[in-house]
């Protein structure tokens, strides 16, 4: 593999679903979804609301108008009611906005820094780097703020900044390349896959084992272009391995430990998603419903109250660890779980411990 190749798979490993997003929405392109098998009737316009990121109805309204709507090979109308298996085809045009990157005063945690790279750690609901329906208020932005005397950072070089990335509504550690030479020397050891990262995760039920290995192709979700997915086909996707282990098992939840092989887009939630184990208040792979316990209203009642508690999936990369790129230092990073997520581990630790001593 030359050079080139190997930096355009790194730079692909950066790539995380809002971009993708971002990506398919900054140009004129087809977008396919099928309709499930069990679809009930609905207007096109309310089921591409739901199926659809960064979109209005009126939009979409204005592209059914504009015959940019196919279901099955023929245009149809707004009010056309989608039905099970459909095929619908809609092109998208290119939205205009300005991605100049601008120093913002956002409160940004710095863990380490020096003259090379700085260390943070992202509060949950914060998107790390501008993108259409995101041109301001994120990471980056903050980043820039921080670095603005800094006259050797630029935020829009790509050839400094963020090395890797998470989700929007995951919280944890992120490296931030102050150099360029800095990135390149970071980025190959996330291309490598030398670097050390484990995430604390909430999901839904009891893991047969109290250790394991998820090893499975990650491609898009052809019926949701929100999610990902396990390919059934080992010659589609992008080869993705996630380790876990158990730490402390809560009535119908379990806090686990997850270490990454690879980088892909949403890894752990797909693959606990693909084994059974949903990340809770994930509302994008379906873990902000009740998929374990009891039907009793009280119990209803408790974990509407922890979906209020932590009110996103329960994901926190909670350690880094690389070697720096001047002094050859093995750097090791430890953060603490955020507040909600502590929350939300003590409601459940509270309701096994009561459910414990009602049994006994």
């Amino acid at each position: 593999m030359t050079d080139e190749e190997q930096l355009l798979e790194f730079e692909d490993e950066l790539v995380d679903i809002d971009e993708l997003v971002d990506a398919a929405e900054a140009q004129m392109r087809r977008i396919t979804i099928v309709a499930d098998k069990g679809q009930s009737p609905v207007r096109i316009d309310k089921f591409l609301i739901d199926h659809l990121a960064n979109t209005s109805r009126n939009k979409i309204q204005q592209a059914a108008d504009a015959g940019s709507i196919a279901v099955n090979g023929k245009a149809v109308k707004s009010n056309y009611k989608v039905k099970p298996l459909d095929e619908i085809v809609i092109t998208m045009n290119r939205p205009e906005y300005d991605s100049t990157i601008l120093p913002e005063d956002i409160p940004l945690n710095v863990v380490y820094e020096d003259d090379e790279l700085m260390v943070v750690n992202k509060p949950a609901g914060l998107v790390v780097h501008p993108g259409c329906g995101n041109s301001h208020g994120t990471l980056i932005n903050a980043v820039a703020w921080h670095l603005k005397d800094n006259p050797s950072f630029d935020p829009n070089d790509p050839q400094v900044g963020l090395v890797h990335r998470i989700d929007k509504n995951t919280s944890g550690l992120l490296v931030v390349a102050k150099t360029a030479y800095a990135k390149a020397f970071l980025g190959q050891q996330f291309f490598n896959k030398t670097t050390r990262r484990t995430y604390n995760a909430v999901v839904w039920g009891a893991l047969k084992d109290d250790a394991g290995t998820v090893v499975g192709n990650i491609t898009r979700n052809p019926r949701n272009r929100l999610q990902m997915a396990v390919s059934v086909d080992e010659a589609v996707g992008k080869h993705a391995v996630t380790h876990y282990r158990v730490l402390e098992r809560l009535s119908y939840v379990s806090l686990i430990e997850c270490n990454l092989e690879t980088g892909r887009t949403h890894q752990i939630r797909v693959h606990m998603k693909h084994i059974g184990h949903i990340l809770f208040n994930d509302d994008v792979y379906g873990g902000d419903e009740i998929l374990r316990g009891t039907q009793f209203n009280k119990y209803s009642q408790f974990v509407r109250n922890c979906f209020k508690l932590c009110p996103r999936q329960a994901l926190h990369a909670k350690t880094l660890g690389f070697v720096h790129p001047v002094t050859k230092e093995m750097m090791h990073f430890d953060s603490e779980l955020p507040e909600d997520f502590c929350a939300l581990l003590d409601a459940w630790r509270n309701y096994s411990a009561a459910s414990a001593s009602y049994k006994g």
